[in-house]
């Protein structure tokens, strides 16, 4: 199953993602400190969670500052072990041309066995286009991030497109149209911004969309879905309010309520 229809078949059920970004110092107990448990740590927040989702979302830089790589690509095989209908979207944000990206390419979809990867598009559609070559996996585009600093570009205007809009929007219909040979494309939008969350869904109306910021970065669930609308995949992320609901032995069990009211919030 394409990655489009996996998200598809369990929006019905649910709209959250969890977020996989293991912190050592944030670990339970006497795992705090010790990043060779982030394995130990992810999977059973996946085991205690994955009923729950729609997707889950690993960021690889956790694990690649801690030489964790090796546990990453256990968790990915785990999550499709006991959760195979449950994408996993790889949280890279590579962004590069050529032989450099289909390497990349190689890394989200061969090495890590990801359903979906996240990109930066700054370089264009052929920074892109290598990992429309692997068939149902998905691309997902930063368009409107909630970063401050996301208006440095992201809010400029376009003075040589007709219409002059803004950077994201620009970005935004080419994602939905030209750009979209395959039916691979998703937008990244940040939950801190729901009427440019309309705004991208009014210009990508088919596009999944994955929103980060609910939770502990202050994003509002009810406002995110009713910008989103319920007609194309919506996929909210949270990571920290879930991972880290609680520091003891009953971590898993509190993710879990979090997880739960949270998909609640986004019904």
């Amino acid at each position: 199953m394409t990655f489009v229809r996996q998200l598809q078949a369990l929006q019905p059920h649910s709209r959250l993602c969890v977020g996989l970004d293991p912190e050592p110092s944030k670990l339970p107990g006497a795992w705090a400190g010790d990043a060779s448990r982030f394995f130990d740590f992810c999977a059973a927040i996946v085991d205690s969670t994955k009923d729950l989702v729609c997707a889950f979302k690993p960021q690889i830089a956790y694990f690649a500052a801690h030489r964790a790589e090796d546990q990453l690509e256990r968790l990915i095989s785990h999550i499709h072990a006991v959760a195979p209908g449950v994408p996993v979207i790889l949280d890279a944000k590579r962004g590069d041309i050529g032989s450099t990206a289909e390497q990349y390419a190689r890394e989200a979809f061969v090495r890590y066995g990801a359903d979906a990867v996240t990109l930066s598009p700054f370089m264009g559609f052929d920074s892109v286009e290598p990992y429309l070559a692997y068939e149902g996996k998905g691309a997902i585009l930063l368009c409107r991030t909630s970063n401050k600093g996301g208006d440095d570009w992201q809010m400029q205007r376009l003075a040589d497109v007709p219409g002059q809009p803004r950077l994201f929007e620009h970005l935004a219909r080419l994602a939905e149209t030209q750009w979209n040979r395959n039916g691979q494309l998703g937008l990244v939008v940040g939950a801190t911004y729901p009427g440019e969350i309309a705004r991208v869904r009014e210009l990508a109306p088919t596009l999944p969309l994955l929103v980060p910021g609910v939770g502990a970065q202050g994003g509002d669930a009810a406002a995110v879905v009713q910008a989103a609308g319920r007609a194309a995949p919506l996929v909210v992320n949270s990571s920290r309010a879930v991972l880290y609901a609680s520091s003891g032995a009953d971590f898993a069990e509190r993710a879990r309520a979090v997880a739960e009211a949270t998909r609640l919030s986004l019904a």
